[in-house]
C-alpha cells in the first residue's frame, strides 16, 4: 500500500513513510488532511444537512471548494489570534465550534491505524515507530484543542487524554525471495515485523458471528488469489509451535492487527522461513468460500477466506489458522482439543492441570474463570496453556496438553459483570454493543504455551444437561460424549438449540474424521492408563445465561478436586 491515507470501510490507515506531520502546519497543509476533511464534507450532506450548509455557505462553494477555503481558514487560525482573522466562517462561532467538532468526532469515530517500513528507516527500532505514533497522536490532540479553545475563547477547564492519533500501528518489511515457486507472488506483499496496540482498543466490526463452515479443496485457492499488492499486507505469526502467515485485505485491517493479542508475532528471521500454514483473508475471488487445501509438495496447509461482508468478524481469521493447525497436527499424531486448559497453582504449592473440553458456547472459560472467584482466597496463580484451541499428546506413555495462542477471545455476555474491567487496559474489545461482544487479552507467554503439561483432570464442557457440579464417569462414557459433542448452541455460529459436531470441534477432526478416530481412541487410553480423572462439568449456560448458579456450583466441586490430596 503506496497510498498516504486510505479512507474506507470506517477505517482510514496511514503511510507514515509518505504521510508522517512532524507539526501543524505540515498536518493542516496536508494532502491527508484535505482528503479527510472533503470526506467529512461529503459524509456530512447526508448525515447532518446543517452543518453542511454552514461549511458551504449554503451552497455558494462547491464540496472541493469548501474542502479548500476552510482548510485555508484553519491554517490561518491555528497562527493569528481569532479576532485578527477575517473569515464568513466567523460569521456563524456556534456552527463552527460543531463543524470543527464534527471533523474531530469524525476521525476519531474510525479505527485508525498507522504503519511504516522498517527496511527504508535509518537506525529504525521499535521506539522509532512508538515515538512517531505518540507524537502524531499528540500533534492531533493539541491542534484540537487548540480550534476548540480559539473559537470558546477561552480555556478548557477540563481536559481529557483521549487516544486521537491512531488504535494501532505497525512497521512493515518485504521478503524478497520466494519460500516455494508457486507462491512467487506472495513476496510483492509487505510483511509485519512490529506492532504497537493502544489498549483497551474498541473496535466495531459489521459482523458478529461466523457462519457457513471450512470445506477442503481440491484446488489450491493461490491458483486464484484475486488481489492488488498495494492493498495487502502479511501478519507471520505462532500457532502452537507451526508457522503460519495470514495475508489480508487491508480492509479487515481491525480483525488483522487484533491477532497479536492473540498469537505470538514471528520473528524478523522466522518471516524468511517457508510457513506450515497460509491464509488468506479477504480473496477477491468472488466466490464467497471459506476453504481449506493441503499442498502435499511443499507440505502447506492452506485456507482461503473469499471477500465479503459477512467475513468481518475476527473468529473466521482466527478459526482458519486454527483449523489449518489442527489438520496438520493430526497427521503428526497429536489430537486437537477444543477447550481450556489451565495449570492451578494453590497457596501451598500444589499444581493441578484441569482440562475442559467443548464447542462455542459451553462454559468452558467460563468455569475457569468462576473457579477463580470461588477460589481467590486459596488460588496463588492460574496459568492459561490454552482457553481456545490445544493439543494432547503421548510421550512416553503420557499425555500432554500444550496450546496454540497467546491469548483469549472471550464472550464477555458469559463472564461475570466484573471479569472484563480486570484486564480491560490490555484488551481488545470487539463490538461491546452486540450480542456475542468479544475481548481479545493476553493470557500466557508463548513458551508456557508450547511446554508439555501434565493433565490432571479432562472433562466435558456440558450447557444442555439439569445437573450441577462435576461428575466422573468411565473412560469410554466420556469418549462417547466427546465425539458427539452436544452443546446447546448459544448464537456465536449460524447454529440455534441442540447441535451436535464430530469431538465437539468443526475445526479440523470434523472435516478429517478418518485421521481423527484414531487419534482419540489413543490418547483416552493414555488418559485411563494414567490415572487421569474423567468426567463431565455442568455449566448450565445454554439455558439462561443470567443464572450463575450452574456455573457457581461446578466451579465449586471444580476447586474441591483441585484441593484434594
Amino acid at each position: 500500500m503506496q497510498n498516504k491515507i486510505h479512507i474506507g470501510s470506517s477505517q482510514v490507515i496511514l503511510n507514515y513513510n509518505r504521510a508522517y506531520p512532524r507539526n501543524r502546519e505540515s498536518l493542516l497543509g496536508s494532502e491527508p488532511f484535505k482528503r479527510f476533511l472533503r470526506h467529512v464534507i461529503e459524509t456530512s450532506k447526508e448525515n447532518n444537512t446543517k452543518l453542511f450548509d454552514y461549511v458551504t455557505m449554503n451552497g455558494k462553494f462547491t464540496i472541493e471548494e469548501a474542502t479548500d477555503n476552510f482548510t485555508t481558514f484553519l491554517r490561518i487560525l491555528a497562527i493569528f489570534r481569532i479576532d485578527e482573522v477575517d473569515s464568513e466562517y466567523l460569521n456563524d462561532r456556534v456552527s463552527l465550534l460543531a463543524f470543527v467538532n464534527m471533523v474531530y468526532d469524525s476521525w476519531r469515530s474510525l479505527q485508525r491505524f498507522g504503519y511504516m517500513y522498517s527496511e527504508k528507516t535509518n537506525d529504525f527500532g521499535i521506539n522509532t515507530l512508538v515515538k512517531r505514533d505518540s507524537d502524531l497522536n499528540d500533534l492531533i490532540l493539541r491542534t484540537y484543542r487548540l480550534f476548540e479553545e480559539k473559537i470558546q475563547e477561552r480555556p478548557n477547564l477540563v481536559y481529557r487524554q483521549v487516544q486521537a492519533g491512531t488504535n494501532a500501528c505497525f512497521s512493515v518489511h518485504h521478503v524478497k525471495d520466494s519460500f516455494a515457486k508457486e507462491y512467487e507472488k506472495l513476496s510483492d506483499i509487505p510483511v509485519i515485523d512490529t506492532v504497537m496496540l493502544r489498549t483497551p482498543m474498541i473496535l466495531h466490526p459489521k459482523s458478529s458471528k461466523r457462519t457457513g463452515m471450512f470445506e477442503e479443496t481440491d484446488h489450491n485457492p493461490i491458483d486464484s488469489f484475486h488481489y492488488d499488492p498495494e492493498d495487502w499486507f502479511c501478519f507471520p505469526m505462532k500457532v502452537g509451535k507451526l508457522l503460519c502467515f495470514v495475508y489480508f485485505n487491508s480492509k479487515y485491517m481491525a480483525s488483522a492487527i487484533s491477532l497479536a493479542n492473540l498469537f505470538e508475532l514471528a520473528t524478523f528471521e522466522e518471516s524468511k522461513e517457508k510457513p506450515d500454514l497460509i491464509v488468506l483473508y479477504g480473496n477477491e475471488d468472488n466466490k464467497n468460500q471459506t476453504v481449506f487445501y493441503h499442498d502435499t509438495k511443499n507440505n502447506i496447509w492452506l485456507g482461503s477466506i473469499s471477500d465479503h461482508p459477512r467475513v468481518e468478524y475476527f473468529g473466521y481469521m482466527k478459526k482458519m489458522a486454527l483449523t489449518l493447525h489442527n489438520l496438520a497436527m493430526m497427521h503428526q499424531g497429536w489430537l486437537p482439543i477444543h477447550g481450556a486448559f489451565v495449570k492451578i497453582t494453590l497457596n501451598d504449592g500444589r499444581t493441578k492441570g484441569i482440562m475442559l473440553m467443548g464447542d462455542s458456547g459451553a462454559g468452558k472459560s467460563e468455569s475457569i474463570e468462576a473457579m477463580k472467584v470461588v477460589g481467590k482466597d486459596v488460588i496463588k496463580d492460574v496459568e492459561v496453556i490454552f482457553d481456545d484451541m490445544g493439543t494432547i499428546h503421548i510421550e512416553d506413555g503420557v499425555p500432554y496438553g500444550q496450546g496454540t495462542e497467546i491469548g483469549a477471545f472471550i464472550r464477555l455476555d458469559d463472564l461475570d459483570p466484573g471479569t472484563p474491567y480486570r484486564d480491560m487496559d490490555r484488551s481488545i474489545f470487539m463490538a461491546p454493543e452486540n450480542p456475542n461482544a468479544r475481548m481479545i487479552v493476553p493470557a500466557s507467554p508463548y513458551q508456557d504455551v508450547i511446554t508439555n503439561h501434565k493433565i490432571d483432570l479432562f472433562a466435558y464442557a456440558n450447557n444442555y444437561t439439569d445437573e450441577y457440579g462435576l461428575k466422573e464417569l468411565s473412560v469410554d462414557e466420556v469418549k462417547e460424549t466427546c465425539k458427539m459433542g452436544k452443546r446447546m448452541a448459544l448464537g456465536t455460529t449460524q447454529e440455534v438449540g441442540i447441535s451436535t459436531t464430530y469431538f465437539a470441534n468443526p475445526f479440523g477432526p470434523m472435516q478429517q474424521q478418518d485421521v481423527c478416530e484414531p487419534l482419540i481412541d489413543d490418547v483416552f487410553q493414555s488418559l485411563k492408563d494414567n490415572g487421569v480423572f474423567v468426567g463431565e462439568i455442568y455449566t448450565h449456560l445454554g439455558f439462561d445465561k443470567l443464572n450463575r448458579q450452574g456455573l457457581h456450583e461446578a466451579a465449586t466441586e471444580l476447586l474441591e478436586f483441585i484441593r484434594k490430596d
